[in-house]
């Protein structure tokens, strides 16, 4: 099977034009009400991209995205699916966000949800990575991720099925999955338990997934 940079062009220069735009997201201060600095995975070439909601209020200090308790269970998934470790994840898989800073708390204590503004500023840097990686393969993590790329209603829809999505004039296939936070039991119970399982199948057999 084709490892995590078959297809990519030119490597060295992919990497090169991926750490400047990993410096230009870290630097990025054009939402006033969100919460800098800006974080990143850093520039991970590969042919699979993560992309996830926006950090919580632990990411920013720790530099690293699904850095607390959900990444915990994000990691876990990949551990039992394909042995990986969560360094195995960080070395291998380009992570990405709809938004790349933490939004902040809401009066009643929750993360506040991005606005749309705040979404389409930040959409820029997914397209200049898409631009660049050409992956061959997405995984939106949770409902706000996926419906950048799928309109749904459900999440028993979307997860366990893979689908062919064009965005940013390029073509890839995408496998949702859940979001593995705590205070959502929907990954833990059926049927969204067995979904998860089979997106998980999903994505492990994909050709692009690294070997």
């Amino acid at each position: 099977m084709p490892n995590s940079q078959s297809s990519i062009g030119n490597p060295p220069a992919t990497a090169n034009r991926l750490d400047a735009l990993v410096a230009k997201i870290r630097a990025c201060t054009l939402c006033p009400k969100m919460h800098r600095p800006a974080v990143s995975g850093g520039g991970i070439v590969s042919r699979v991209m993560s992309v996830g909601q926006a950090p919580g209020v632990k990411e920013p200090i720790l530099g690293r995205p699904f850095a607390w308790t959900a990444g915990k269970t994000l990691y876990g998934w990949f551990t039992a699916a394909c042995g990986w470790s969560e360094a195995d994840f960080r070395a291998r898989i380009y992570m990405a966000a709809v938004c790349r800073c933490f939004p902040g708390k809401t009066k009643a204590g929750g993360d506040r949800v991005p606005d749309p503004g705040e979404i389409e500023t930040c959409s820029r840097w997914l397209a200049e990575e898409i631009e660049i990686l050409r992956p061959a393969l997405l995984l939106p993590i949770g409902k706000l991720a996926i419906l950048q790329l799928i309109q749904f209603e459900k999440l028993t829809d979307v997860i366990g099925k893979k689908f062919r999505v064009t965005k940013h004039g390029h073509e890839f296939d995408v496998i949702p999955l859940p979001h593995p936070s705590g205070a959502s039991p929907w990954h833990r119970m059926e049927p969204g338990k067995s979904l998860l399982m089979r997106a998980l199948k999903l994505i492990v057999k994909h050709e692009a997934w690294p070997q």
